[in-house]
């Protein structure tokens, strides 16, 4: 998984983060889906993200997952 630039995450549609109204946790690729599963798991561990909000990264990130390539 390569590291996205400012203009390429800039460039993306809200549709590909997790949390389009925070354009957080990128979901535009399978990898970067699974990592945004496992950011948010341990954000919402430590106390940064609601459960409702992880919910939400996880329903987008399966959708993502769910996509043939």
């Amino acid at each position: 998984m390569s590291h996205l630039t400012q203009e390429e995450r800039d460039s993306l549609p809200d549709s590909a983060f997790g949390l389009p109204e925070k354009r957080a946790y990128p979901i535009d690729t399978r990898a970067r889906a699974s990592n945004a599963k496992a950011r948010a798991t341990q954000e919402y561990e430590r106390g940064l993200l609601t459960s409702e909000e992880r919910d939400r990264i996880d329903k987008a990130a399966d959708r993502r997952l769910a996509q043939d390539d």
